[in-house]
């Protein structure tokens, strides 16, 4: 009897032990659960210096300089060498060394890329631009895209290598920041090309759609087709570079909220400069009148240049860092195709190391036993020379003993 009263008194206090423990735990975890207020930031009575330090970032990033690279991809003849030309205001392509399309039309799509420096009020900007000529002139157009998805994925892999090495200087980032995708003004939505390469390289770079040639289409006929086009993005789940969505405490975030409206831009390109009204203007002269360049209500060139250049240039590069080269480096250190099916056996490290090793040494003794035969060959006809020396000696003494 004693000693069942004793049994309980033990349970009891077991259990009263393991409630009071638990009950801190979950005490515990509250207390860190809870927000943590932030405190007001507190003004400094005197100066001490760290409100510079926004300056001294900006000269840092004014010495170092800054690597952009842009792409351009469409058929022939869409005015991408021209449009780039006016959205950087110089002669990125230079018409003596690209000729114009009829001049250099290839059977197989390439990639070329052309390199300039270009300097604006004492900021160097290192502009790559990455040309694709032999996109999609050809009469069948299956798997045009490969040596472009190549192009990206070989850049990430360059990244990636220059990130890996032990001493690490500046690696130079040769990434492909933006893509420029021309559309064919045609009026009547994407080409199963388009879909296709869109959707092929929508997860590994930011595209931007443009409408090349808008002053082939009446306002009616570009408002109707940019409508056909996001359906059809959409429909097809497109992945296009979604310009954010600027806050309210932006200067400007009204306009802003206007150009980003205006996707896909629908653009007109021009390298001449014309005089009108005693004003000189980036523009195309027609028999019915002049297209200005720069001018809102004739196309949406100054909504793609401020959009992709003047506030949003950062955030492309900061896309293609932090979402498109960590998906392409996350795939490749775990292993995974460009199908997201695994390539290399899930085995251990250490197991993967010895296998390799056991590899390299079979490869090692099959390069010996080879040299092995080789130095056996070697001797023999060394030898054989040798006794064939001998044999003609021997014959040449019994002849002059023979004379003799």
């Amino acid at each position: 009897m004693h000693a069942n009263n004793h049994h309980d008194v033990l349970l009891q206090n077991n259990g009263h032990h393991h409630s009071s423990d638990s009950n801190k735990i979950l005490n515990e975890r509250h207390e860190k659960e809870k927000p943590v207020v932030k405190s007001k930031p507190k003004e400094l009575d005197g100066y001490v210096g760290f409100a510079n330090l926004p300056n001294q970032v900006y000269r840092k990033a004014v010495k170092k300089g800054f690597e952009f690279t842009l792409m351009v991809v469409g058929e022939a003849g869409l005015g991408k060498s021209t449009l780039i030309n006016s959205l950087f205001l110089s002669d990125v392509y230079h018409p003596e060394q690209h000729p114009g399309p009829s001049k250099r039309i290839k059977k197989t799509v390439t990639v070329e890329s052309t390199k300039v420096l270009l300097k604006e009020n004492g900021v160097n900007l290192t502009l790559t631009v990455v040309d694709t000529p032999g996109f999609g002139t050809a009469v069948d157009n299956s798997n045009c895209w490969v040596p472009i998805v190549e192009f990206v994925e070989n850049k990430y892999e360059e990244y990636l290598t220059a990130e890996s090495r032990v001493h690490r200087m500046a690696i130079p980032d040769s990434r492909v920041h933006v893509c420029l995708y021309f559309i064919a003004p045609s009026g009547h939505g994407l080409k199963p090309l388009d879909i296709e390469f869109m959707q092929r390289l929508c997860d590994k770079v930011n595209i931007i759609p443009v409408i090349s040639k808008a002053d082939t289409l009446t306002p009616e006929e570009i408002t109707h087709f940019k409508k056909q086009i996001l359906n059809e993005i959409a429909q097809h789940k497109i992945k296009i570079y979604d310009f954010p969505d600027p806050s309210d405490e932006e200067e400007d975030a009204k306009t802003l909220r206007q150009l980003r409206s205006r996707v896909p831009f629908a653009v007109v390109g021009a390298n001449a400069i014309i005089e009108i009204d005693g004003r000189k203007i980036r523009g195309r002269r027609y028999p019915w009148g002049v297209v200005e360049v720069e001018s809102l209500d004739h196309c949406d060139f100054i909504a793609l240049r401020n959009m992709v250049i003047r506030t949003h240039l950062q955030d492309l590069k900061d896309v293609t860092n932090n979402v498109h080269y960590e998906n392409y480096r996350c795939r490749k250190l775990a292993g995974l195709g460009n199908d997201g099916k695994t390539k290399l056996s899930n085995k251990n490290p250490l197991a993967q190391m010895e296998e390799e090793k056991r590899e390299h040494e079979s490869k090692m003794k099959k390069m010996e036993a080879e040299m092995e035969q080789v130095f056996e060959m070697k001797v023999k006809e060394k030898k054989q020379k040798l006794k064939d020396s001998e044999a003609e000696l021997t014959r040449r003494h019994e002849e002059r003993k023979v004379c003799a």
